[in-house]
């Protein structure tokens, strides 16, 4: 009995040191204006965690949020505006704290001009037929974009020139494609190398609108998540910061 014994506990033992250990996977929801520093961000974060799966659903701020009020299966949320991530925690839909990750710059950008020596006012030109932005209903920086017109005085001109763009990813390729003349986006959205060949951007001052502060959190679902856990400690680490630096965003402590 004794080898017997003997011989089912190696084999228990080896069969375990077989195993194949599974590869971690989450699910990140991030701000359309995240899309190109993020690829750089996840790249950076997989040179560590090579067997790990790390995937990201761009879109607008407002409609992930509500997706996730409906049980969407993301394990991060990164907003545009960190008033959504705050709501999530006060229902019970995501777990505290919420943590700023940037504060969002808007510009003024163009395919077919030079954006560069463009004000708001000269959106109300005669000559400027289409002029896009992101929805403000559910997309931050089309809310911030809104506030700007206002406060600069050219809204009621610009209105009926709108088109509207379900987040700022999209509505950059309107004005990429020559759909809209100029268009109100993300400073990190021009700074992508794509963008950055074809056109040239004014910075809109920020005292035109409120500091579009973004923040992200885990998700309920989460909870126990190492690997979310990880990815979050290294969104607030030196070379995230870095990452994120590049691409136009202002970071929380720094001005």
């Amino acid at each position: 009995m004794k080898p017997r014994f003997f011989v089912s506990t190696v084999l228990l033992s080896f069969a375990f040191a077989s195993t194949p250990v599974r590869a971690e996977t989450i699910t990140i929801a991030a701000a359309a204006d995240l899309k190109f520093a993020m690829e750089e961000l996840v790249a950076t974060f997989k040179k560590d965690n090579p067997k790990e799966q790390v995937e990201v659903v761009y879109g607008s701020s407002g409609k992930a949020q509500t997706q996730i009020q409906q049980g969407a299966p993301y394990d991060l949320y990164f907003s545009a505006d960190i008033s959504y991530p705050q709501q999530l925690v006060a229902q019970g839909h995501a777990i505290a704290p919420v943590r700023p990750y940037a504060i969002g710059r808007i510009v003024l950008w163009s395919a077919t001009m030079d954006a560069s020596k463009l004000k708001l006012s000269d959106l109300a030109a005669p000559g400027i037929k289409r002029v896009a932005i992101a929805n403000p209903k559910h997309a931050p920086y089309g809310q911030k974009a809104q506030e700007a017109m206002v406060a600069a005085g050219v809204w009621a001109k610009v209105e009926p020139k709108l088109v509207y763009g379900e987040n700022i990813a999209q509505t950059a390729q309107f004005v990429f494609t020559g759909n809209a003349e100029v268009g109100i986006l993300a400073l990190s959205i021009a700074l992508a190398p794509e963008l950055a060949a074809k056109g040239k951007y004014a910075l809109i001052s920020d005292s035109l609108h409120q500091p579009l502060v973004q923040g992200f959190v885990v998700t309920k679902r989460a909870k126990d998540n190492a690997l979310a856990k990880r990815f979050s400690d290294f969104m607030v680490g030196a070379s995230a910061r870095t990452i994120m630096r590049k691409f136009g965003f202002v970071l929380p402590g720094e001005s």
